[in-house]
């Protein structure tokens, strides 16, 4: 299993940009490999990704959303993964969004990428890219501000 970490500061407020990572369709236009994302009600996302020319296709449970600071998820079938994105106010008009994650590469063009480095650059890759988007923008494409509470053990 890989871990990742990855932050870009971004100069719109953390609302904005938290507003705008809840709107899971529009990941496409962003991040790299995704071809699809569909939310099927409050709590869960269908995807399709590409990898080294494979397509993928999984769905992922949102585990916990709590406005302006994280949304988490973890796949419930297919590659497995989980992550954070966690969002933190540096002033009134920039902040930090942080993403953490763990995948498990699935199949030989999977664990090749993930060997070479592939997956972490593609993730820092989108993470700029997401910040090119919110800062071009200026405004979110939509939001979500429901409350998903953390699984109890």
């Amino acid at each position: 299993m890989s871990s990742v970490i990855e932050s870009v500061d971004v100069a719109v407020p953390v609302r904005t940009a938290y507003n705008q990572w809840t709107q899971f369709e529009q990941f496409p236009r962003f991040m790299e490999g995704v071809r699809e994302i569909r939310q099927i009600g409050d709590r869960n996302t269908h995807w399709v990704v590409e990898i080294g020319g494979v397509t993928r296709e999984f769905d992922a449970a949102i585990t916990e959303q709590l406005p302006d600071e994280r949304v988490a998820w973890k796949s419930v079938n297919g590659p497995h993964h989980a992550g954070v994105i966690t969002f933190h106010r540096l002033d009134a008009n920039h902040c930090r969004v942080t993403a953490q994650m763990d995948i498990e590469p699935e199949g030989f063009v999977e664990n090749v990428a993930d060997k070479f480095g592939v997956l972490r650059r593609r993730i820092k890759g989108d993470m700029e890219r997401f910040k090119e988007f919110i800062e071009n923008r200026g405004q979110e494409t939509g939001e979500w501000r429901g409350h998903i509470d953390r699984p109890q053990p």
